[in-house]
């Protein structure tokens, strides 16, 4: 399919985006707080749980992933995939956004893992969906942003929400629970419905061990997946540890909704300039700037001092707007390294692709978690404790960890990247290949 999907397509294919972000940012910024503050399970369990459980996500990323490939139904082989997560979500939200005492570790870990079950039974054959329904290089961006601004007006909603509810996390995440179980069926419903799924395209059984010989000798694929890893790393640290910075660095806790709504509203809006800058310069170096001037805006923030809100406004300012980048342009370039792989292999497998996508991601994020938080206990930093109040070396750590880490996760990033081999006339001929093949 290489006509521009139309807006209504669009619109409808983008929509369960909206409420699926919403179970996101709790994940990452909420939830990881509420049970090792709120509920005393204590920072070193909570990170240690939350690796433990992304490990798990990582088995299930790749079954899911060869999975939606293999299976065909009168329905399609993604969209059944979202219908059948749906019961998964949403009682997993229900247990963990609205824990049921006792509240152990062992709680913690069951129902986070339940939930990365359904979240990954929805997101992957989500992503494949949306590769597959243009085979255009530049048009793939559209989609892929288009997607991920829906993603980020959830993120926004989630954000928004718990202000204007008011009360403390247990009260936010409730309000949330209830907003996702409202919006994620209709919304399921509305994109089965009425977006079509392209014809499969060449699919052949291989050996696993064929497969996987194969994709390590995709260059293009080593090169995205390492780079969107440092990346995502770079990205999880400061969402993870977001809130304990601007209330315990900052000392302005009641600015950290508008901080967010700021980053985000921005990302939302450079999404159409990174597409255009694509365009130019190639999606791959314009991903590149974007991180650079990323790092530039990281490198200042330690050196922003206690009650420095507007400082740290215009950091969010500038990083906002590299975000666009990092949601429209990467997921688009995953769907030319399909191209590559089928081009190679002479079989489709972008439900696979996507659960290695899937995987690296969701290390990333374990990998914050997992490391930021021992790291923070090591340096003596205690939410709500001395190392929290004062100025030693626990703030110090949670600075460094916050900004300076990341820049030099973006930064091997960047160079990774820089030198990716698909742009628009490679892409082209791929798909020349694979059309030739079928």
């Amino acid at each position: 399919m290489t006509a521009q999907v139309d807006r209504a397509t669009l619109l409808a294919y983008a929509l369960p985006g909206l409420p699926i972000a919403m179970v996101g940012l709790p994940l990452y910024i909420y939830l990881p707080a509420f049970y090792a503050v709120d509920l005393g399970l204590g920072l070193g369990v909570v990170g240690a749980v939350l690796l433990a459980a992304r490990l798990w996500d990582i088995v299930v990323d790749l079954g899911i992933g060869e999975l939606s490939d293999r299976i065909h139904t009168r329905f399609g082989r993604r969209r059944p995939w979202l219908v059948l997560s749906l019961p998964v979500i949403c009682l997993a939200v229900e247990l963990l956004f609205r824990p049921v005492a006792p509240i152990t570790w062992q709680y913690l870990l069951v129902w986070t893992m339940a939930l990365y079950l359904g979240w990954t039974m929805f997101l992957l054959p989500y992503g494949a969906w949306g590769a597959e329904l243009s085979t255009d290089y530049h048009e793939r961006s559209r989609i892929a942003g288009s997607r991920e601004t829906a993603s980020v007006l959830g993120t926004l909603v989630a954000v928004t929400l718990p202000a204007l509810i008011g009360g403390d996390q247990g009260d936010a995440l409730n309000g949330l629970a209830l907003a996702i179980l409202a919006l994620l069926p209709p919304a399921v419903a509305i994109a089965v419905a009425t977006v079509s799924e392209p014809p499969p395209g060449p699919y052949q059984r291989q050996s696993l061990i064929e497969g996987y010989r194969v994709l390590a000798r995709n260059r293009p694929f080593r090169r995205l997946i390492l780079a969107y890893l440092f990346n995502g790393i770079a990205n999880g640290l400061p969402a993870t540890l977001f809130l304990m910075f601007v209330q315990y660095r900052l000392k302005s806790p009641s600015w950290a909704g508008v901080l967010l709504l700021e980053y985000f509203l921005l990302g939302i809006a450079s999404v159409p300039l990174w597409v255009m800058a694509s365009r130019h310069l190639g999606k791959h170096r314009a991903w590149t700037l974007a991180m650079a001037i990323a790092c530039v805006a990281f490198a200042v923030v330690p050196f922003i001092p206690e009650g420095g809100v507007a400082w740290f406004a215009l950091v969010c300012v500038v990083t906002g707007l590299c975000l666009g980048a990092d949601l429209a342009l990467p997921s688009s370039m995953w769907a030319d390294v399909v191209d590559w792989d089928t081009a190679e292999m002479g079989t489709e497998r972008a439900g696979l692709l996507f659960a290695l996508w899937g995987v690296a991601t969701k290390l990333a994020l374990a990998l914050a978690v997992g490391i930021a938080f021992p790291l923070l206990e090591v340096f003596g930093f205690v939410p709500g404790g001395a190392g929290a109040e004062g100025d030693g070396s626990g703030l110090f750590a949670l600075a460094v960890l916050y900004a300076w880490v990341p820049v030099v996760f973006k930064a091997a990033a960047g160079i990774v990247i820089f030198r990716f081999e698909i742009d628009a006339e490679t892409q082209a001929v791929l798909r020349r290949r694979i059309e030739a093949g079928q």
